[in-house]
C-alpha cells in the first residue's frame, strides 16, 4: 500500500470515529469505583481499583484525543453525528465519564475532583439540555429510531450527586437527581412503547438493553450519598434495578447470536452501577446478602470488561472500528 493509500485510510478513519467510543469511559470508570466499593465493603486497600484507574484514564484520554482530533478536522462530521436519532444520545457519555472520573478522584486527588466535578456538572447540564432539546424541537425522530441508549443524559444526571454531595453542592446534587429521575421516568415509557409495540431493534442495538439497568442503579447510590440512609425510596430504587437486570438477564441467549460491535460495551456500566449499589446497600444495612451480589456482579464485570477489550482489540486490528456504518 502507498503511503497516499496510508494517509487516505488514516484520514478515513479519523472521519469516521465514533463517538459510541467514550461508552469505553463510562464502562472503565465503572470498573473502577465497582472496584472501589468491593474494596470498601471488604476493609482492603484500594492498590487493584488505583491500578484500574490509570488503566481507565489512559484509555479515556486516548478515546478523548482521538474524538478532538475529529472535531478539529471533521467538524461537518461532528455535526452529523449530533443529526443522528442515536448518537446524539452518546454526547453526555463525555460529561459522564468526567463526572465518573472525578468521582474516583474525590479520595486520592480532592484538590483535582472538585473543579473537574464543576466542569463535568457544568458540561452535562449544557449536554442534557441540548440533546432533549432536540429531541422536542421539529427534527424527524421516529419511534423506530428510540433505543435504550436515550436513557445516557438522564444517566448524567443521576450521577452529579456522587461527587456532588462529598463536596458539599447538595442543591445543585437535588437539582441534578430531581431531573434525571424524571427524564428516566418519561423515557422509560417511550422505550418499552417501542420494545412492545413496534419492530424489533437492530442486532448490534441489542446490548444496549442493558442501559434500563443504569438508571435505578445509579440512583440508589445518589440517594444514599444525598439521604444518608435506604429509606423506602431508596429500597424502590434498588429493587426496581434488580427487576430489569432480571429481566434484561431473559435477552441474554440474543446476544450470543450477533457479531461485536461497540454497542457491546453498553454492557459494561449498568453491571458496574448494579455492583456498586449492592456494595452500598450492603454497607449501609450489613447485609451479607447484598455484599455476595455485589461480588459475583463484580466478577461477572471483569469479564465482561476483559472480553470488550479483547474483541475491541481485535476489531481495531482488523480494520472494522472508525469504519463508515
Amino acid at each position: 500500500m502507498t503511503d497516499t493509500a496510508t494517509d487516505h485510510q488514516s484520514h478515513a478513519r479519523l472521519a469516521n470515529f465514533p463517538i459510541t467510543l467514550f461508552a469505553i469511559g463510562m464502562g472503565m470508570m465503572g470498573l473502577t469505583l465497582s472496584l472501589r466499593a468491593a474494596e470498601t465493603t471488604f476493609d482492603r486497600t484500594h492498590i487493584v481499583s488505583m491500578a484500574v484507574l490509570a488503566l481507565s484514564v489512559a484509555m479515556l484520554a486516548a478515546v478523548a484525543l482521538g474524538y478532538l482530533a475529529k472535531v478539529l478536522r471533521y467538524p461537518d462530521k461532528v455535526v452529523g453525528d449530533w443529526r443522528h436519532p442515536v448518537k446524539i444520545a452518546f454526547f453526555p457519555a463525555i460529561s459522564i465519564s468526567l463526572l465518573l472520573l472525578a468521582t474516583a478522584l474525590v479520595e486520592v486527588a480532592p484538590r483535582v475532583a472538585a473543579p473537574l466535578w464543576l466542569f463535568a456538572t457544568a458540561l452535562q447540564g449544557v449536554l442534557a439540555l441540548a440533546v432533549i432539546s432536540a429531541w422536542i424541537g421539529h427534527r424527524p425522530f421516529q419511534t423506530g429510531m428510540m433505543t435504550p441508549a436515550w436513557f445516557i443524559p438522564a444517566v448524567g444526571n443521576v450521577i452529579v450527586p456522587l461527587a456532588g454531595s462529598h463536596f458539599g453542592y447538595i442543591e445543585i446534587s437535588w437539582l441534578f437527581f430531581s431531573g434525571g429521575l424524571m427524564f428516566w421516568v418519561v423515557l422509560l415509557t417511550l422505550v418499552m412503547n417501542r420494545l412492545m409495540f413496534h419492530d424489533p431493534m437492530p442486532g448490534k442495538m441489542v446490548p444496549t438493553l442493558m442501559i434500563l439497568v443504569a438508571p435505578p442503579a445509579v440512583a440508589f447510590t445518589a440517594w444514599l450519598r444525598l439521604e444518608g440512609e435506604v429509606g423506602a425510596f431508596g429500597h424502590f430504587l434498588l429493587s426496581v434495578a434488580y427487576v430489569f437486570a432480571l429481566l434484561v438477564t431473559t435477552q441474554a441467549a440474543k446476544l450470543r447470536k450477533l457479531p461485536f460491535a461497540l454497542s457491546w460495551w453498553a454492557l459494561s456500566f449498568p453491571i458496574a452501577a448494579l455492583s456498586i449499589a449492592s456494595f452500598g446497600y450492603a454497607q449501609a444495612v450489613g447485609s451479607a446478602a447484598h455484599r455476595f451480589i455485589g461480588a459475583s456482579l463484580l466478577v461477572l464485570l471483569i469479564a465482561v470488561v476483559a472480553l470488550l477489550i479483547f474483541r475491541t482489540a481485535l476489531a481495531v486490528r482488523a480494520g472494522k472500528i472508525c469504519v463508515p456504518e
